[in-house]
Order: structure tokens, then C-alpha cells, then sequence
């Protein structure tokens, strides 16, 4: 390890991620500003991104998001961990080149027998998954688990996304997927640089570990893009991992002040990270993600998941984890009177 290396704490890091991630200060973006800037955000969960948005700015309201769904201009797509996520129209290019050579669905074999018949069908108007696997079935006799695996790569590969309306906060139930047009060409590794330089501008300094957790692209992908960032900054945190980092970036002080924040449900600064120390301690993590992959909606106390949080019959209830002082208590209460006024 080079002497010149400098040591980051926990803490350190937990300040960084929280600045990067507009936990620190609420700033007055856009969605597409925010959704940019945090390389997208999962949409799983239809009230996600809304909550996700609300935490991190000032004067949000969902119809803003909503406008900006029906005109294109931010899309919901498989694609980051081949989860969906909403991100911007030109970045759902960069990334589906980023991820281009990284083994995901798009790669399966099945993927690429079904993609001109996903497409077809997609091109032709609207179309559901009933729909798609029943001409999946006739057309290539894929039936069960292997059809809809075929359906869901298939559809990755040929550009068809789900539509505008099953991103709406109050989302129907069966889904629409719509063929997308005009693709933007960018040559994978330039992708992939560009991709990472975006993560690390918005959960790091990380380790290339981390880079894989969050995007699963492997490390056969993630060095030769990394190359073509540098020169980079480079840290060691505390167990001697190699970190590494955009010049310029924010390093806040391990002791600048972090307030309660409420998280939605697969927030993604708890799942970008190999170690989610940094924001998850370990103790509270098999608490908030389940093993059926289903993560919980959380909120932070002093930059650090602290509880959890759900609603019933309009109202924010919580489950902490641990005692909270008076003063945490009082911030905790204030900011979920906040969150229920933003609730519908």
C-alpha cells in the first residue's frame, strides 16, 4: 500500500455517500435532474422513485415526475443489476451499451431467438406479457419459466420498455410494454467508462467490488473502463481496500451533521455497494433485505439506517431498531410528519 494513499473511516465514507446522494442537503432539482445525477433509481415498487425524489430535494410533486414519464423523456427499463429502474432517455442508451458484454439477459441464447418477435409485436402497438408469451410459445414452442425468462431478456435485447403509465405513482396493475425508437449507438467500454464515472460521482469513493455489486458488470469489463478514467483518485478505507474516486468530488468531514431522511424501498444507497456498511450496519441487514430479495423502506439517523417505516391507513409508522435520543426521537417524528403530508 502506497504511503500516500490516504485512509478513509467509516464515517468518512458514510458523509461522502450522503453528499453525493442529496442525503445531506435537499437541493431544488428536477426528477430528471435527480434521476440523472443518481445514474437512475430502482421503480420496482411504483412509489419508490416519488419517495426517493421527496427525500432528496425541495418543493417536489409527483405530477412533475409524471409529465416528464409521458413525454419520453425519463423511460422505465431493465437494466442496472437487471432491475428496473427510471432513468433519463440518454442514459438508458449509454447504459443497455454499458452492460452490453456483461452477461446479462440480453445475452441468453433464448433472448436472442425471441427478439425480432418481441420487437414485431411491440412495434405493432402496445402489448402485454400474455400476449408476448403466447406468440413466444407459438412461434419458438417456449413454454414456463424458459418462455418468460425469453420474454423478459428478449425484451431487453429489442429496446421494449414498459410503458409510461406503470411507472405512475398509482400504477394499474397489468402492464403495457412499448417498443422504443431512435436508438443512440456508443461503443461499450467508452459506455462503460462514462457509466462508472457517473457511480463514482454519485456513491463513491468504491472499490471495484463495489462497482460490480451495483452494476454487475465484471471485473473483465469494469478495468479497461476504469482505465480510460484515470487519473483517478485512490483511498484505502479502513479494512485496506482500494478505493477509488473522481477528482474533485465531495469528502465531507466525518463529524458534518447528517438529518433523518426517510428511504423508499430499494433505495439504491443501500444495494450499490459490496460493503453497505457505509449506510447499512451490519447488524440491521438482514432486517431490511429479506431473503426474498425484497428490501425494506428505511430511515437514517446520523447518516445510518436506523428503522423502518410503512404506512397504514395514511399514517407513517415506525419500527427503530435501537433507543433513539430525545432529539433524534423529535427530528424522526418532524420529518415523517413531513412524509405524511407528502403521502396521498
Amino acid at each position: 500500500m502506497s504511503g500516500t494513499e490516504r485512509v478513509l473511516t467509516l464515517r468518512e465514507l458514510n458523509r461522502a455517500t450522503l453528499a453525493r446522494q442529496l442525503l445531506l442537503e435537499r437541493k431544488r432539482l428536477s426528477p430528471k435532474a435527480v434521476i440523472e445525477r443518481l445514474v437512475g433509481m430502482q421503480a420496482q415498487w411504483a412509489p419508490a422513485p416519488y419517495v426517493g425524489i421527496w427525500t432528496r430535494t425541495t418543493s417536489f410533486r409527483r405530477g412533475t415526475l409524471e409529465r416528464e414519464l409521458a413525454r419520453g423523456t425519463i423511460v422505465k427499463a431493465n437494466l442496472i443489476r437487471m432491475t428496473l429502474h427510471l432513468v433519463t432517455i440518454r442514459d438508458y442508451w449509454l447504459m443497455r451499451a454499458a452492460i452490453s458484454e456483461s452477461g446479462h439477459a440480453d445475452q441468453w441464447p433464448d433472448s436472442k431467438l425471441v427478439e425480432r418477435t418481441v420487437r414485431e409485436l411491440a412495434e405493432a402497438g402496445p402489448t402485454n406479457s400474455v400476449e408476448a408469451l403466447a406468440l413466444i410459445e407459438q412461434k419458438h414452442g417456449l413454454t414456463g419459466h424458459r418462455a418468460r425468462q425469453a420474454w423478459r431478456g428478449g425484451r431487453m435485447r429489442a429496446h421494449v420498455l414498459h410503458d409510461h403509465l406503470s411507472a405512475n405513482w398509482d400504477a394499474p396493475q397489468r402492464h403495457r410494454f412499448v417498443a422504443l425508437q431512435d436508438p443512440e449507438v456508443h461503443v461499450p467500454v467508452e459506455a462503460r467508462a462514462e457509466i462508472l464515472r457517473r457511480y463514482l460521482a454519485a456513491f463513491g469513493p468504491a472499490s471495484r467490488q463495489d462497482m460490480d455489486a451495483w452494476s454487475m458488470m465484471r471485473q473483465p469489463q469494469i478495468k479497461p473502463a476504469l482505465e480510460l478514467l484515470e487519473p483517478l483518485r485512490r483511498f484505502r478505507d479502513e479494512n485496506g481496500r482500494e478505493l477509488v474516486d473522481v477528482p474533485r468530488a465531495p469528502l465531507p468531514d466525518a463529524d458534518t451533521p447528517a438529518p433523518v431522511r426517510f428511504l423508499p424501498k430499494w433505495d439504491n444507497v443501500l444495494l450499490s455497494f459490496a460493503d453497505r456498511t457505509r449506510v447499512l450496519p451490519e447488524e440491521y441487514r438482514r432486517r431490511v433485505i429479506r431473503n426474498n430479495g425484497d428490501v425494506a423502506q428505511t430511515f437514517l439517523v446520523d447518516g445510518f439506517v436506523a428503522g423502518l417505516w410503512e404506512v397504514e391507513d395514511g399514517r407513517v409508522v415506525l419500527q427503530s431498531f435501537t433507543k433513539l435520543s430525545r432529539a433524534a426521537q423529535r427530528e424522526v417524528n418532524e420529518e415523517k410528519e413531513r412524509l405524511e403530508a407528502f403521502l396521498p
